[in-house]
């Protein structure tokens, strides 16, 4: 199988976005970011955007440098094929790193972490030219000895203080990639999108509803957990933070086949105030955007013969701390 208007090199696609990710990291390729990655590409993530392939070349440089040992294990890749011809994937990477070398976590540590990193990357012609990127920022600064809120605040501190550090993103900030697909209309999607939207409603009943009771899940923090208690925990102390957000779905994937589970990919926001206790502490007012994204795997062992058997969020900890803490001035 070919893929048009790709190198025949690639099987797939998900063997293209597997394929360039070992070849610019792990194999030290950062000059083909200037065939695979669009000379005006946008990249959001929670701390902001990156326009363009150099700025990515050089922070790509920068990583490698400080972590030389880096590897990004491909653990899925969900997609979905756009109307003009184009390929939108939602490739889930394990990362691991040793802290080796001075750089932008401080003096070198020597400890080493292991998280997840969420990648929505739009493609055309052996291109990716528009996307958003979530890495677990929070566990990273935890394994390697920090916590996300502090880490935050030497952030605000080290880049000028509040009116002068860089601002995380926001969708007034936003800009239009080319990218303007939302995906596909395949059942598992459409269920996982379900859930989601009831957990954002308060109807935390659908849990035991529609996950299984051996659901694994991996959450922000580099945090693992089982059963019913981890995803209720998790998802009531993030809603309980921002109870007036406003929850909104931009993208949403349901795949089945291709010898894995049926299975969804969700990029979703929060708009709100930080105004309850949760997993953001004592509430302070602050105005946040939580940028988020979400892979689901189901199996047949739910309530109706269906349930979620994985779940891997990822929202960026440190982010959130320094929308708060910009605000708040607690620095």
């Amino acid at each position: 199988m070919t893929i048009k208007g790709f190198s025949q090199k690639w099987k797939d696609f998900p063997d293209y976005i597997i394929g360039i990710t070992n070849e610019i990291w792990e194999s030290r390729g950062i000059a083909t970011l200037n065939h695979y990655y669009a000379p005006d590409i946008p990249v959001r993530s929670p701390m902001g955007i990156q326009r363009g392939n150099q700025a990515v070349m050089a922070s790509t440089m920068a990583t490698c440098s400080e972590f030389p040992d880096r590897q990004l294990l491909g653990e899925d890749v969900i997609w979905s094929v756009d109307a003009e011809g184009g390929f939108l994937s939602s490739h889930r990477i394990i990362t691991t790193a040793t802290h080796s070398h001075d750089g932008a976590f401080g003096p070198a540590t020597g400890k080493k972490f292991t998280v997840r990193v969420i990648a929505d990357c739009a493609a055309r012609n052996d291109t990716i030219f528009d996307e958003w990127l979530v890495r677990d920022y929070g566990g990273i600064v935890r394994q390697l000895g920090m916590q996300p809120k502090s880490y935050a605040a030497q952030l605000i501190a080290a880049e000028g203080g509040a009116e002068q550090c860089s601002k995380p993103f926001t969708p007034d900030m936003d800009v239009d990639g080319g990218y303007h697909g939302t995906g596909n209309d395949n059942e598992w999607g459409e269920t996982y999108a379900s859930v989601l939207k009831q957990l954002m409603n308060m109807e935390f009943e659908t849990v035991r509803q529609s996950y299984d009771r051996a659901v694994v899940t991996e959450y922000p923090g580099g945090v693992s957990g089982l059963s019913f208690d981890s995803v209720d925990g998790f998802w009531l102390g993030l809603r309980s933070s921002f109870p007036d957000a406003e929850f909104s779905i931009h993208h949403q994937i349901g795949m089945d086949g291709g010898m894995l589970s049926p299975r969804a990919a969700i990029r979703w926001s929060l708009d709100g105030t930080h105004s309850g206790w949760g997993s953001f502490g004592q509430p302070t007012g602050a105005r946040v955007h939580v940028m988020g994204m979400c892979h689901a795997e189901f199996g047949p062992f739910g309530a109706n013969g269906e349930g979620i058997r994985r779940e891997y969020v990822l929202y960026d900890e440190v982010a959130i701390w320094k929308q708060i803490l910009m605000q708040s001035g607690d620095l």
